[in-house]
């Protein structure tokens, strides 16, 4: 499981640093992209994302959830179960509520 705050990933501005390892500015796109999608549809309960699965061999789409506390974003991937949970999103560029 990743537990992540998404403000480690990111630089003074807010932004997802170019000068940051390729596997990691990877990583912090594709928690970006859950913020993004999930504070848009502001989903209470598990619902898909259209964003694919980043493990190898994987074909599976996350679905993702706000918790109860509108904290965290937990996401998960049906098919292989790779997981986790966003902290630290609000007021980041992704964050739509």
């Amino acid at each position: 499981m990743y537990i992540s705050n998404i403000t480690h990933f990111l630089n003074e501005s807010g932004d997802i640093p170019k000068q940051i390892p390729e596997e990691a500015r990877e990583l912090a796109s594709f928690f970006a992209l859950v913020v993004d999608t999930t504070t848009k549809k502001n989903n209470p309960f598990l619902a898909s994302t259209e964003i694919r699965c980043f493990n190898d061999n994987c074909e599976g789409i996350i679905e993702s959830e706000l918790v109860k506390t509108k904290k965290e974003i937990h996401w998960i991937c049906p098919n292989c179960q790779n997981e986790g949970i966003i902290s630290e999103w609000q007021g980041t560029k992704w964050d739509n509520i």
